[in-house]
């Protein structure tokens, strides 16, 4: 997929476990492993905008555009 999500990399910085964000922003534990191990299809704004809030970042320190080798050509 070429949208990486880096959702794992705010949470180290910020020294917060996926348990506590998970509880943060109102979202099961496995769902939230889900988006950020990029298996999710979608995430909602308001999802996106609650991991921004408790992270304190913007949505592009998640979100990451690379291309897939198969779209290069």
């Amino acid at each position: 997929m070429a949208i990486i999500i880096n959702i794992d990399v705010m949470m180290a910085k910020r020294k917060m476990s996926l348990g506590e964000l998970a509880e943060r922003i109102d979202i099961t534990p496995a769902n939230l492993s889900i988006l950020k191990n990029g298996k999710a299809k979608a995430v909602r704004l308001s999802t996106l905008e609650a991991i921004c809030r408790e992270l304190a970042c913007q949505p592009g320190d998640l979100l990451e555009y690379r291309p897939d080798i198969d779209e290069q050509k």
